[in-house]
């Protein structure tokens, strides 16, 4: 099993149990579930996942004082802390991960302020543009077992995923990073004979190109280390994940280099078709700055629209 699916049997076997008999009152209020920081909330933990942080728990969501007192949240705390400290051959842990509590007691509230700065998930405009991708990735992913009010479920649906005018936006950023590092910066780092600025051109571009297929996806990247796994998953664009790791993991010798300069011009054609596909470019050229600034053109929002086109980066 994985942690998700301990996660779900620990709450059903003790959790749920456990607020029924002790707080039935308080039970229609809160949510439960396994959502935030940590492989096992994407469905990515394996064997070397179980090194740190890997526990059996859950999320006890509550709202706000007004709701749930500070005496009844000091009252879960206490209950949740006495659950079976063993499950499934896994212990939990008497010291807090590092970065902080990943189960237990937790407003709601100050979870998804900790993870978009907003405890409702309403989001300016301006914080659509700046809080981190993999942030917004951890207010969504996972699964809520609970859910008593909704309130947690509705905060999860507002953050799903862009808006449109800041997807358009956070595109063009990319389109434009893709241009420069890929069809640009990366041969002519060779031609000066810089091959380790060449690999790092190709490792902006893979980084720009990965988040693009993302975006073109409707789905947040999430963090690095889980960034191939999760696009290898994606129905449109996927096998770019292949061609992604191929551009990182070979040199910039002369004929690897050509090939990797087409790999990143088959890469950029796929993009565009993708982009024509969802009408979100009006250029008709091979040139992704071009593609890039008609992106930003056809954002609605014109306050958004008129930002320097790199501001959602």
């Amino acid at each position: 099993m994985n942690g998700l699916e301990i996660s779900r049997a620990y709450f059903a076997q003790f959790g749920l149990p456990m607020l029924r008999e002790q707080f039935p009152e308080l039970l229609p209020q809160l949510a439960a579930g396994l959502c935030g920081s940590g492989s096992e909330c994407f469905g990515y933990d394996d064997e070397v996942s179980r090194d740190h942080d890997f526990e059996p728990g859950f999320i006890l969501f509550l709202p706000g004082e007004e709701a749930v007192s500070r005496r009844d949240a000091f009252l879960l705390e206490r209950a949740y802390a006495k659950l079976p400290k063993e499950f499934m051959g896994l212990k939990r842990s008497l010291m807090a991960p590092v970065g902080g509590p990943r189960h237990g007691v937790i407003r709601t509230g100050d979870f998804f302020t900790d993870k978009t700065g907003s405890p409702d998930g309403a989001l300016t405009p301006r914080q659509w543009l700046t809080v981190p991708e993999e942030s917004l990735a951890e207010a969504v992913n996972g699964e809520i077992f609970t859910d008593g009010s909704g309130e947690v479920t509705s905060i999860r649906e507002k953050l799903s995923f862009y808006p449109e005018e800041i997807r358009r936006k956070k595109l063009a950023g990319q389109l434009l990073l893709m241009a420069q590092s890929g069809q640009y910066n990366y041969g002519r780092c060779l031609r000066h004979g810089e091959t380790g600025a060449a690999q790092l051109a190709a490792a902006e571009f893979v980084k720009a190109a990965m988040r693009t297929v993302f975006l073109l996806n409707r789905r947040y990247m999430p963090f690095y280390k889980w960034a191939f796994r999760a696009m290898r998953d994606l129905p449109v664009l996927s096998l770019h994940a292949e061609l992604a790791e191929y551009l990182l993991t070979t040199d910039n010798g002369p004929e690897m280099a050509e090939e990797k300069q087409n790999v990143m011009e088959g890469m950029a054609a796929d993009v565009i078709g993708e982009l024509q596909r969802q009408k979100l470019t009006e250029a008709i050229c091979g040139d992704l700055e071009k593609h890039a600034y008609s992106v930003n053109d056809s954002v609605a929002d014109a306050e958004v629209r008129n930002l320097h086109i790199l501001a959602a980066i």
